[in-house]
């Protein structure tokens, strides 16, 4: 490609990434000084040496490629740039089906970052835990390694292995872990009833993806149905539950919110700002609900989290969550491959940023024996290019701390007790009114 062709094509695409039109920016170049991408002029000629000039022959296409992953590798941990056969992957998951080990990941310094692994995939089943750093793939180190050359090596066809190293605060040294791919069929939602007698149900939701929320709702219908017609008190689960899809943990807060904000999203400039509200529709009955979280929990089972605690509906319950509070969008490009990109933070419904904080609960329960330490796992604060959080004050005043040997579960199933006996909202319970 001529000098002149590669700059003219180099000019198109930053207008399109840019949401301009190419009048648009031209003109707006001008202003500048009549030369537009002027910057683009060193990219055209660098390329023009690697491709004339390295010893060995290159693909134009590779080398633009991996261009654009180190722009977009410089951005934050969540932005990333994907080749058609990773932004198909990505696509797959989304719906639920994939072939691979059910890993959410993200980069942290040189290194890649275990978020939680998917509830029930061939990676936990195998020990893989959040919080793990993933050293190497089939002995590749991951140093420097992209997230999308990662999310490529781990996939694969169903019933073929892969060994992956990875280290942990309480390993005394690296572990090589070998895992089984398969088809994993994420059921994003599942329930069980846990006291038959007093009317109490547990729904986990592992993932945030197409129709979770009516697969929520199909669950609070079977846990009424089992206990005969009345759910007086929820476990809502989402520890390791890495997010996903904005719209579902919208409808998800919603089906549990009779008013006012869930979440509010702003971009850029403020003037972007946009805000999801609840419905007084479908709500379900003003049930004690508490919700459990740890270090796990991110993105959007954040958001829900939130939204639930800033309106005192639910008391949260466990380990201080992950702390991502940026939203992506995917954006679809002409050749197949994909740009995931950060385009607004948001905030709870007062107003606060979880970003690198995240959720702290109103009571904190550490698990009997967890594998990592949950208050010293890695989140988002940790992650290389995070975003700041301005706001001086931490996410959310400290809850109370109950005994670390009370599993999650049990204290959570105390609280609910308490409230029935007490007929009070569960947020208002003092810990001294829990059972022991």
């Amino acid at each position: 490609m001529s000098r002149s062709r590669l700059l003219a094509a180099l000019a198109v695409a930053v207008a399109f990434f840019a949401g301009l039109s190419v009048d648009h920016a031209a003109r707006a170049a001008r202003r500048d000084g009549g030369q537009p991408y002027r910057p683009l002029d060193v990219f055209a000629d660098v390329l023009a040496y690697v491709e004339n000039g390295y010893v060995e022959e290159v693909k134009e296409k590779e080398l633009v490629y991996g261009a654009i992953e180190g722009m977009v590798a410089r951005l934050d941990p969540h932005s990333q740039f994907m080749r058609p056969e990773v932004y198909r992957a990505l696509k797959e998951e989304t719906t639920g089906e994939f072939e691979g080990v059910g890993i959410e990941l993200a980069v942290k310094g040189d290194q890649l970052l275990v978020v939680a692994p998917i509830a029930d995939s061939p990676a936990e089943r195998a020990g893989i835990a959040a919080g793990d750093r993933l050293l190497a793939i089939d002995g590749a180190s991951t140093r420097e390694m992209g997230l999308s050359d990662a999310v490529q090596r781990l996939k694969g066809p169903a019933g073929s292995k892969v060994v992956l190293q990875v280290m942990r605060d309480a390993f005394k040294a690296p572990q090589a872990l070998t895992v089984l791919r398969e088809r994993v069929r994420t059921q994003s939602v599942t329930w069980r009833v846990l006291d038959p007698a007093r009317g109490f149900a547990l729904v986990q939701v592992k993932t945030f993806q197409e129709r979770t929320d009516a697969a929520l709702k199909k669950a609070l219908d079977g846990a009424r149905q089992e206990l005969k017609g009345e759910l007086r008190g929820l476990v809502l689960d989402l520890r390791n539950d890495p997010g996903g899809l904005l719209d579902q943990a919208v409808k998800v807060a919603d089906r549990f919110l009779r008013d006012g904000i869930i979440v509010s999203t702003e971009g850029r400039t403020k003037k972007g700002a946009e805000v999801e509200r609840a419905h007084e529709k479908d709500t379900e009955p003003g049930y004690p609900i508490i919700v459990l979280v740890n270090r796990g929990t991110a993105s959007a089972s954040e958001i829900v989290a939130g939204a639930l605690q800033d309106h005192g509906r639910a008391l949260i319950l466990g380990t201080q969550t992950f702390g991502k509070g940026s939203v992506q969008s995917l954006i679809d490009l002409e050749d197949g491959s994909g740009l995931k990109l950060t385009v607004a933070r948001y905030y709870t419904p007062k107003h606060r940023s979880i970003q690198e904080l995240g959720i702290t609960p109103d009571v904190v329960v550490a698990d009997a024996a967890p594998p990592l330490r949950d208050d010293e796992g890695p989140g988002e604060k940790d992650l290389e290019r995070h975003f700041k959080n301005d706001a001086a004050s931490p996410a959310a005043a400290a809850g109370a701390v109950a005994p670390p040997q009370d599993y999650q579960l049990r204290t959570a199933l105390d609280y609910l007790r308490a409230a029935t006996i007490f007929k009070g909202a569960p947020t208002a319970l003092p810990p001294s009114a829990v059972k022991r």
